[in-house]
């Protein structure tokens, strides 16, 4: 399909919760969400600069910055803005006008008041939520597998991943299973709460990543290692790094989808109207290194069904 001839270029607005605003630049973007979304637009018929323009900007792990980066964003008169889940509060408080394509959103934006509902968001927000509450569930017990036994699983969170939390203690109590929760903040939270939840006996670690630890990525995993903590993670980037696995939705293949609701508002369609719509592709990615640099083996079973070994 080619993209619809606009008078002047659609200046597409991206806001990350990590990464630096230099990370968005042009027409191939050192950030690889924002690559993945370009590819989209231009799998579309989209050319970067004659059709459309990136404005883009990275909160690098810090949830303070995602209100001043939204209204920067608001202010530069952007048609439309493409939002990292952790940053979409910033972005509903920032505006009630420019459409906002969510990836990767809230556990269930309705209960967040993010939309209205799934089918009619009926306000200026809509795209692709994760609601993770069976993909928690999930993550749990490929983790029991992994590490079987009696040991509470340490869990870190932060505000941004609050649902996602609270998803996690749900599943947890129905299967008796016991959580040592850690509150991280920010990047000086990482350390303590992994060595806190190594000395309160934890025998496992479940990062339920936000903007803060999403953007630290590296020393989530050194810092899970160093405390041999085997630990899941909730995105792909954590093993790709270094991190021991993952159950996840294909981040990329969401950013590459949210195209088609730039491309959908920028021909008219109205946010309001538009259904948000749920992940389709999930993958299991093991680590293999990361194991043996702990000390651990991993279950022929977890291997059998891994979508992907790093070796």
């Amino acid at each position: 399909m080619q993209a619809q001839q606009l008078h002047k270029p659609l200046r597409v607005g991206f806001l990350s919760a990590g990464g630096t605003n230099l990370d968005f630049q042009g027409p191939e973007p050192a950030n690889p969400s924002a690559h993945a979304l370009l590819e989209g637009l231009r799998d579309l018929g989209y050319r970067y600069s004659s059709d459309f323009v990136l404005e883009g900007r990275g909160g690098e792990g810090g949830p303070e910055h995602y209100a001043a980066l939204a209204r920067e964003l608001v202010a530069a008169k952007v048609d439309v803005i493409v939002a990292a889940g952790p940053t979409v509060d910033a972005l509903r408080r920032a505006t009630n006008k420019i459409p906002v394509v969510m990836v990767g959103g809230a556990v269930d934006p309705v209960e967040e008041k993010l939309v209205t509902s799934l089918a009619a968001p009926g306000g200026n927000i809509t795209g692709l939520s994760l609601q993770q509450v069976d993909l928690v569930g999930k993550r749990l017990e490929l983790l029991k597998e992994v590490v079987p036994g009696r040991a509470p699983i340490g869990v870190l969170w932060e505000e941004t991943s609050i649902g996602s939390w609270r998803a996690t203690r749900s599943a947890a109590a129905a299967r008796g299973w016991q959580l040592l929760p850690y509150h991280t903040s920010n990047r000086a939270a990482i350390e303590p709460a992994c060595a806190a939840a190594k000395a309160a006996g934890a025998g496992s670690l479940l990062v339920v990543s936000g903007g803060v630890l999403f953007a630290n990525a590296s020393l989530v995993i050194q810092t899970a290692s160093s405390n041999r903590l085997p630990a899941m993670y909730a995105l792909r980037t954590y093993p790709a790094q270094g991190g021991l696995m993952s159950y996840a939705a294909d981040l990329a293949d969401l950013y590459r989808r949210a195209a088609s609701f730039v491309d959908r508002i920028a021909k008219g369609a109205s946010p309001a109207t538009m259904p948000i719509e749920q992940p389709t592709k999930f993958a299991l990615v093991v680590n293999l290194n990361a194991a043996r640099t702990i000390g651990i083996t991993i279950p022929s079973s977890i291997l059998l069904r891994a979508d992907e070994v790093i070796q």
